[in-house]
């Protein structure tokens, strides 16, 4: 079984979100992931993060771990809570859709995305999980 190595955990708002774009940077510069992957990675943590914040009740908690071959990070807020199937297919604007361009992004430059209720028990909240392989994984 591997131990997930910590590697930043946060909780933010609005005001927060440049640091928590450079601390994902940092963090992901040191587990080993090089660019242009690292910047995307940042791009699509901070695009969930956005939304966290946007539509979630202003507020989230961010956990990155060092995971086997893997970089994940786990995006958590108290809001309504959603699913994958907003998420669209197509790029928003090309199928009609207005909104999802950031989660439609995080989902085109990870290897994994998932949403899931944060609290099982009640079904409030979401907990966004994105992962992207390590060089050498």
């Amino acid at each position: 079984m591997l131990t997930p190595e910590l590697l930043c955990r946060l909780r933010f708002t609005l005001r927060d979100l440049p640091r928590v774009r450079i601390e994902v940077d940092t963090c992901a510069a040191w587990a080993g992931l090089g660019e242009p992957r690292r910047g995307e990675f940042v791009v699509a943590v901070d695009a969930v993060a956005t939304n966290a914040v946007e539509h979630a009740g202003g507020r989230g908690q961010l956990l990155l771990r060092h995971l086997g071959n893997e970089l994940e990070c786990q995006v958590t807020d108290s809001g309504p809570g959603f699913s994958e199937d907003v998420i669209p297919e197509l790029l928003p604007g090309l199928d009609g859709a207005t909104t999802g361009r950031g989660l439609w992004l995080a989902r085109l430059v990870t290897d994994r995305l998932t949403i899931t209720p944060a609290d099982k028990t009640c079904g409030s909240g979401s907990l966004v999980t994105l992962a992207v392989k390590l060089p050498g994984g």
